[in-house]
């Protein structure tokens, strides 16, 4: 009688297993075609903004700042750069002179120079050219 109960209590454990298991998949198929959710915006919060509103460099700096201090330096940078360009763009002259400063600043920052590099600079000072 005690292994007949056993055997029915394991058969009842393992077919409540199966029918959770099975509900659990039909349950999380079900799920696959929600739409999630969106981060377009509104047309309620288009309104809020008029369409002629081109905020200047200091909102926008302004703006960063409220998020996060170091994206409000980032658009700093970013906004000083542009200005610089412009600036730079004016004439041939001050353009190479821009070449060779970004090209100046692009080599800092790549400092690990290659073995090529070193031995061509050594072949540079050796040959005195």
């Amino acid at each position: 009688m005690q292994k007949i109960l056993l055997s029915l209590k394991k058969a009842l454990r393992s077919s409540l297993l199966v029918v959770g298991l099975i509900t659990f998949i039909s349950l999380s198929g079900s799920f696959i075609f929600v739409q999630q959710a969106s981060y377009a915006t509104t047309l309620e919060e288009l309104k809020l903004i008029p369409p002629d509103y081109k905020p200047n460099s200091e909102e926008k700096i302004n703006r960063a700042n409220e998020f996060d201090p170091g994206v409000g330096i980032q658009e700093e940078e970013r906004q000083e750069a542009y200005e610089q360009a412009i600036k730079d763009s004016k004439n041939l002259t001050t353009i190479e002179k821009t070449y060779e400063r970004n090209l100046k600043a692009e080599q800092e920052q790549n400092l690990p120079e290659s073995f090529g590099e070193k031995a061509k600079e050594v072949i540079e000072k050796v040959t005195g050219k």
